[in-house]
């Protein structure tokens, strides 16, 4: 399969909106119940753009695959060299480096805007995931038991952090 890691334009919203509501509607990957509009992602998407934060899309023959995207960690100013990055692909591309490819693309945007750590935040079942990021230094820094409820049960969450090289002058401003 050819693919395309690419910036995402306006024209991928519907299909990143579609894999996204799938992930919210069918896995614990997502803390949400109700599926999202287009609305919704276009003003996710403006938002990212306004921001400064990329999303690339996974693009094979026209049809994406996948996206990956990362934000603000926390919003207070000490927190500014820190993201958290979220990838999700579609249900029938999984397994297939599809995610790795992505946060690849990710954890490279991320040095070249000289961000010091990137946050994964993983359910503690998704054993896939948890061993995607292992495979890309990020390291476990946390687990937090039952702070998610979905599906009629209790989810577990942990937090994996990927440190890059500091900014070479970072500001306190």
């Amino acid at each position: 399969m050819e693919l395309d890691i690419r910036p995402a334009t306006e024209a991928d919203l519907e299909m990143i909106l579609e894999i996204y509501n799938s992930a919210i509607l069918t896995t614990t990957s997502v803390f949400s119940y109700r599926a999202h509009t287009l609305a919704m992602r276009q003003e996710w998407f403006k938002t990212r753009q306004s921001a400064n934060y990329p999303v690339f899309v996974a693009d094979s023959a026209g049809a994406i695959l996948g996206f990956a995207t990362y934000g603000p960690f926390r919003t207070w100013p000490a927190y500014k060299y820190t993201v958290e990055h979220s990838v999700y692909v579609a249900e029938r591309a999984r397994r297939a480096g599809i995610a790795r490819a992505l946060m690849q693309r990710l954890i490279a945007q991320a040095r070249s805007q000289e961000y010091h750590a990137v946050i994964g935040g993983v359910v503690a079942e998704n054993v896939a995931s948890i061993r995607l990021h292992q495979s890309l230094g990020f390291v476990e820094v946390a687990h937090f038991p039952e702070v998610g409820y979905k599906f009629g049960r209790w989810l577990d969450l942990k937090f994996f952090q990927l440190l890059l090289a500091f900014p070479p002058h970072p500001e306190e401003s």
